[in-house]
């Protein structure tokens, strides 16, 4: 087991600092995550290496359209995540303990997986979009992308293994929903190249009937351009959620007020976890608040949607 950064004692428990729930966390129980626990007085990073999901992408898929287009980068998950979304696409592994099948990995050897990737692909991809990347990077794979499940519940994973990617020339990704302290983000934050932020609604009654708090996502937002790191931003339209023009004018506003160049996926929904009931977002809603964004900002795409 790996002992987790970021908690204090209280008594005879553990109080994880790492998001803002600060879980005051008993011996021999779990944080709300599901993937750090106390054990013996200690704090654990019960998560650590444990991978559910290891997959050759599109950086697309990440979604990451303007970070080395039409490159590929090793996506690796684990389980567990601090939020509680009842829409969730993943929910088989953040919304449980560790699956039973999830091998164990170190650092060391994601590192050696992503490299040895990056190496036999180098002719089948490389030459096409060497053009796309910068000289340094090996063809075929840019890195290794933290993704599935929430990657920031692991940050001790992503700060041992970030210095060895950037050893071997590869890049560092995180797809995140940003719900961390300021303090462990700016630890973490020198050692990403890139992120996309899931930006699940631009008011704070959405992100609290599924665990989250929109400020600290908005924060860590602006902390991480201010930072230079390549961002950009995801939000899911959800029909009756958060599907107002008004409700994605002002999301664009502020982002314009960062950067207009952030780019922006206004991304469609479809029926999953415990939201079955509902229908998929209608194309023309998706059509109308794309054009309300792109009022605003230079680069705004379209997800999980054909026109």
């Amino acid at each position: 087991m790996k002992e987790a950064l970021y908690y204090r004692h209280e008594g005879n428990a553990c109080r994880c600092l790492l998001c803002p729930y600060e879980c005051l966390i008993e011996d021999g129980r779990y944080g709300r995550c599901r993937a750090r626990a106390a054990s013996g007085g200690r704090l654990y990073a019960m998560s650590y290496g444990a991978a559910s999901a290891l997959a050759l992408d599109p950086i697309e898929k990440k979604p990451l359209y303007r970070f080395h287009p039409g490159s590929h980068i090793l996506s690796y998950g684990s389980y567990g995540c601090n939020m509680d979304c009842a829409w969730c696409q993943n929910s088989s592994i953040s919304q449980r303990q560790a699956p039973p099948d999830a091998v164990h990995v170190t650092p060391e050897s994601l590192v050696r997986t992503a490299v040895e990737i990056a190496q036999e692909t180098q002719q089948e991809i490389g030459g096409k979009y060497a053009r796309d990347r910068t000289a340094h990077q090996p063809p075929g794979n840019i890195g290794v992308a933290f993704t599935y499940n929430e990657p920031l519940i692991s940050p001790e994973l992503i700060m041992d293994t970030a210095p060895l990617l950037r050893a071997a020339g590869l890049s560092v990704v995180l797809v995140t929903n940003a719900m961390v302290n300021e303090a462990p983000f700016m630890n973490i934050l020198p050692h990403i190249d890139a992120m996309n932020i899931d930006l699940k609604s631009f008011h704070q009654g959405l992100y609290e009937r599924n665990g989250g708090d929109t400020r600290t996502v908005m924060r860590n937002i602006e902390t991480a351009a201010a930072a230079g790191c390549h961002i950009e931003i995801t939000t899911l339209i959800i029909p009756g959620e958060n599907d107002t023009e008004d409700g994605i004018r002002a999301e664009a506003e502020w982002l314009a007020g960062i950067d207009p160049g952030i780019p922006l996926h206004i991304t469609r929904f479809f029926p999953r976890y415990r939201m079955t009931g509902k229908t998929p977002t209608p194309a023309r809603t998706m059509e109308r608040l794309a054009a309300v964004a792109k009022r605003h900002l230079r680069h705004v795409y379209l997800g999980n949607i054909r026109i």
